[in-house]
């Protein structure tokens, strides 16, 4: 599977280059957040390359929640549990990263985890600028530009049913809910087969660090965000 190109794992553990996390967030999920760039002092796995590896591993469950407590670096190595309702994603040092809770049927056919992960990863990555860039200016904030911290929270996923072959993902709305200099974001999302919606879910994430918004230094963020996507995908 084409994910297996994205860890490394050993008997006891798994854990990612920066290489592999900063190749997922920019290939797979089209995600340029400097926290991905491998030269980051702040490198970060991507979290939906965790999310991708309990799909990987674990299989697709009718409902899944999954709550991030932690951001992992290329220095730490992350031991699965066995399976069960509640999964805790801990490191070597049982410091913990990744709760998910599981319920009603599971599904681990290959072909349908790969392409669930592609059409999720995908939307998600999208979340900069194309939906935070107008919910920050609706809002009157904006994060940093100097140190642009959005971290993801949370997700969570029903499924109506699971013997699904094409799924695709699309947008069903986003807020932004503010309390001082912080924010929480949610993007809402339907899982449609055929043009019939089999599911829906959500992916929130926390925005730190805001201020006023200021239209100058938002057009430099993402003209910045756009000049690093380009470079990169011109290579």
């Amino acid at each position: 599977m084409f994910l297996e190109n994205f860890f490394i794992e050993d008997e006891s553990s798994i854990h990612f280059t920066r290489q592999q996390g900063s190749t997922f967030a920019k290939q797979v999920a089209g995600d340029f957040n400097p926290l991905h760039d491998e030269t980051s002092k702040r490198f970060c796995v991507p979290g939906d390359l965790l999310f991708s590896l309990v799909l990987h591993k674990y299989g697709i469950s009718q409902q899944m929640c999954f709550t991030f407590s932690g951001m992992v670096d290329d220095s730490k190595r992350l031991v699965l549990p066995d399976e069960t309702d509640q999964l805790i994603i801990k490191d070597t040092a049982e410091k913990e990263y990744l709760t998910i809770q599981r319920s009603g049927d599971t599904n681990k056919d290959p072909q349908l985890i790969e392409q669930l992960i592609k059409r999720y990863v995908a939307f998600s990555g999208q979340a900069f600028p194309h939906i935070l860039i107008p919910l920050m200016k609706e809002h009157g904030v904006m994060i940093n530009p100097a140190r642009p911290m959005v971290i993801y929270e949370s997700m969570s996923i029903s499924m109506n049913r699971l013997n699904i072959n094409n799924p695709s993902l699309k947008s069903s709305g986003a807020t932004l809910a503010v309390k001082g200099k912080r924010g929480k974001v949610t993007l809402a999302f339907n899982v449609f087969e055929n043009g019939d919606i089999v599911g829906s879910g959500s992916k929130s994430m926390v925005l730190s660090g805001l201020r006023e918004y200021d239209q100058t230094a938002i057009d430099v963020m993402v003209g910045e965000y756009n000049a690093n996507k380009e470079a990169y995908q011109s290579h």
